[in-house]
């Protein structure tokens, strides 16, 4: 059953009251009253009302002061409220006006017009009431595909005895087009670390994201399956990865930088595909070693192959992986945080990778400070402890 808006009159002449009280009930609406702004507070709190008509020149508080407070407030601030008023002067009509009125209606008012003037604001609330439940239906859409992808990330990264890992993970939007993972294939008991971006931001690229991951991670652990051996387990993974992506999802032309990585635990040996993106830092003690390069380009822009290269990672040394959002990140002052200045962060002493992970994220945090963040952070860190 509908039922009919309701309308706050609030006046301190009670004649004035009573009129509108008349002229509102037999239009079909509710109708409640106040006659002062302290009351009147006290009744949108109470009632919820549809629409204020309000006085300006009031005892106690006047409708100046009513419609700040009830415009500052997150809860009362889309309640249209028209203004009627004796006082015609244009510094009142454009005070009201800024503060937020709807509309301003001089007294003594045409009645036709101010039924016009209550329709048409009421008909923009309406249309405002559904846009903000669209707004919030689809903020909880995303928050479900946000919950839903980050099922997709690891909760928890191994542990092989004798090696440390950790990672970083910042959303510019409720979901994100980056991706990480760590798990061991059981068969050649390999570490296999994984880090990508997908182009694009949203929706799309989140979607995209759960497609590459997915493909890496069942295309790996089948590749395991078989007598291959990293190299070609690696190379395997990757193009199989990109055949599918071009051939079913080309039309698209979505796709992902992607480093991959399988690490041999017992020796530190680290087999890996480089496909388009930023060249992860293999840093000793101090410094960085070795940046380790493209061997490919980015997965789902072509069908060009891919190799895969191999380092040794020596006791003590760690390995970084990080997208490009942690270098592409901007200040207040559009100054880029720069791959300089994370390579000078990453190789500051740090006790373990969780430490050092906590340095690049506060300092990242600090450099960014009030500007916005433009783009999904990834961080990715494996160590080989000393004397292993």
């Amino acid at each position: 059953m509908h039922t009919p808006p309701k309308i706050l009159i609030v006046d301190d002449e009670p004649f004035n009251i009573d009129y509108l009280d008349q002229e509102l009930k037999e239009l079909g609406y509710q109708t409640v009253s106040a006659s002062n702004g302290q009351i009147a507070l006290a009744q949108v709190r109470a009632e919820n009302p549809d629409l204020v008509l309000l006085d300006i020149r009031m005892p106690v508080m006047d409708g100046f002061q009513v419609l700040a407070q009830l415009k500052q407030d997150p809860n009362t601030r889309d309640i249209p409220i028209i203004i009627i008023s004796a006082l015609h002067d244009m510094a009142s009509i454009v005070r009201g006006i800024e503060q937020g009125a709807e509309d301003y209606l001089p007294k003594p008012f045409e009645p036709v017009l101010l039924h016009a003037r209550i329709a048409a604001s009421l008909e923009k609330k309406r249309l405002r009431d559904i846009e903000a439940k669209y707004r919030q239906a689809l903020e909880r859409e995303l928050e479900i595909g946000r919950e839903i992808q980050a099922s997709f990330l690891p909760t928890r990264l191994p542990q092989p005895p004798g090696w440390e890992l950790d990672a970083r993970f910042h959303a510019q939007r409720q979901v994100a087009g980056d991706l990480y993972d760590a798990f061991v294939l059981p068969r050649a008991q390999r570490l296999c670390l994984l880090i990508g971006d997908v182009s694009g931001k949203g929706v799309g690229a989140a979607l995209y994201m759960t497609l590459f991951r997915t493909l890496l991670r069942v295309l790996a652990l089948q590749a395991d399956a078989t007598d291959l051996d990293d190299a070609a387990c690696l190379t395997q993974t990757v193009q199989f990865t990109n055949e599918y992506v071009l051939r079913t999802h080309g039309h698209a032309n979505m796709f992902a930088s992607l480093f991959c990585a399988l690490l041999d635990p017992l020796n530190g040996a680290l087999t890996y595909v480089n496909a388009g993106h930023n060249p992860p830092l293999l840093i000793a003690q101090d410094r960085v070693r070795q940046t380790l390069a493209h061997t490919g380009l980015v997965a789902g822009w072509n069908d060009s192959p891919f190799h895969a290269a191999q380092i040794q990672l020596a006791c003590g040394e760690t390995l970084l992986l990080y997208t490009d959002g942690v270098t592409e990140a901007f200040d207040a002052d559009a100054q880029e945080y720069g791959e300089a200045r994370l390579e000078h962060i990453a190789t500051q002493p740090a006790a373990s990778v969780r430490a050092l992970l906590d340095h690049i994220e506060t300092d990242l945090i600090q450099f960014i400070g009030s500007a916005e963040q433009t783009d999904d952070i990834t961080l990715l860190a494996v160590r080989r402890a000393d004397g292993e």
